[in-house]
This record gives C-alpha cells, sequence and structure tokens, in this order.
C-alpha cells in the first residue's frame, strides 16, 4: 500500500489529538488492554516504535521471556514519565513515521488503530475507524501468524471458524459459515482478542461466535 505511511500518520495523529483532551482520571483509567492503564497503553505505543532490540532482551529475560509479560513491564515502566513526555514522543513517532523493529508497516497502522479503541471505548469516546484504515487493519487481523498472535489471545481465524463474519458499513468479510453482522470496531475486537459482548452481534452464527468468545 504506497498510502501506507500517510495512513499511519494520520491515525497516529487523531490519536494524539484525542489524548491532549484527557485529564488525570481518564489517564488513570483501566482500558481494554489487559491491566493496563490508558497510560500505560499510550506508553505502549509512544516507545515501542523506538525501542531497539537491545532494549528489550533485560526486560525480555526477566519476565522469563514471555512477551506480554515484558510488554507491560515496559509499559508501565515508561507511564511513569507522565502524559507530557508520552505526548512528545508520540508526536514524534508521527512526524518520523518510526515502528517497532522486526515487525512490517502495517503494524504501525494496527498499533495505531487497535489501542485508540483499547483507550476510547472505556472513556466512552468511540471514533468511527475510517474504510481505508479498517480494511488493510482487519485483513491482518486474520492473517497474523505467530508471534504477532501471542498478544491478541491466539489466531484470529481459529475464533472465526465455521461462521462469517461481516463488519456493517465496511466492504470487509471473512470466513464460511453462517453469518455474524458487527460494527466495524466490534469486529476489530473481536480479531484482537477483546471483549466483544452478545448484544453486539447480529445473523444466524452470532450465538456460535459469542459462545466462543464468551466461554462458559
Amino acid at each position: 500500500m504506497s498510502d501506507l505511511p500517510q495512513l499511519i500518520r494520520t491515525e497516529r495523529l487523531a490519536l494524539i489529538e484525542f489524548l491532549d483532551t484527557l485529564g488525570p482520571a481518564e489517564w488513570a483509567t483501566p482500558s481494554l488492554c489487559g491491566e493496563w492503564t490508558v497510560q500505560e497503553v499510550a506508553a505502549h505505543i509512544a516507545w515501542a516504535p523506538v525501542m531497539g532490540p537491545a532494549a528489550m532482551m533485560v526486560p525480555l529475560a526477566k519476565s522469563g521471556f514471555r512477551i506480554n509479560k515484558a510488554s507491560a513491564d515496559i509499559a508501565k515502566q515508561y507511564a511513569r514519565r507522565g502524559p507530557a513526555e508520552i505526548l512528545s514522543q508520540l508526536r514524534a513517532n508521527a512526524d518520523s513515521g518510526a515502528k517497532p523493529a522486526g515487525v512490517p508497516l502495517i503494524a504501525g497502522l494496527v498499533d495505531a488503530v487497535i489501542h485508540a479503541i483499547d483507550m476510547r471505548r472505556p472513556l466512552n469516546s468511540s471514533r468511527e475507524v475510517p474504510p481505508a484504515a479498517f480494511e488493510p487493519v482487519a485483513t491482518f487481523g486474520v492473517q497474523a501468524k505467530w508471534p504477532m498472535t501471542i498478544s491478541v489471545g491466539g489466531s484470529a481465524r481459529k475464533r472465526l471458524t465455521g461462521v462469517r463474519l461481516i463488519a456493517d458499513g465496511y466492504n470487509w468479510s471473512y470466513g464460511q459459515g453462517p453469518e455474524v453482522h458487527a460494527e466495524g470496531e466490534a469486529v476489530l475486537r473481536i480479531l484482537n482478542g477483546r471483549k466483544t459482548s452478545r448484544d453486539e452481534l447480529t445473523g444466524e452464527g452470532a450465538d456460535q461466535l459469542a459462545a466462543r468468545l464468551n466461554p462458559g
């Protein structure tokens, strides 16, 4: 995608504009991303693109080489720098186009879009993802392979086995079987291992998928 760098910049700037409006209580709000606060998620996407592999090795070793644990520890560490430094680094990333080492460029767009949802939704400030950004992010979600799937609870393809997931309002669908319809944001949450409630799904396959997403 020749316009991918511009898409990444646009989504990063939209997120910065949102974060710039937050007060202390909002920065401290739990996000959709595990046990991370909004501030910790923001710190993660601020410094992950500029951390070299060597800087990652120490926390990775301390975590017993558990990627998710190491990422959480790093996010908490950098979050202590505070919102002003986080925003400054996010602006620098938007200007430079920085991305984490060892991942494809599309990962920069995925991080900007998915982590924006992680932060916006608990604050009741959802934003419709533009189609130009939604479609590559959703497609990446179903095409991602290990180890890229570690942070999202496993393979989205397995999650969607036996159903066809359709994003209402977008020209995007995936899978074979009874149809499940959902709004774009809910589709992205499904693909990335975030909580999705049964009432966000419609169609013949809704019960089947909901049971798989929310076992027990």
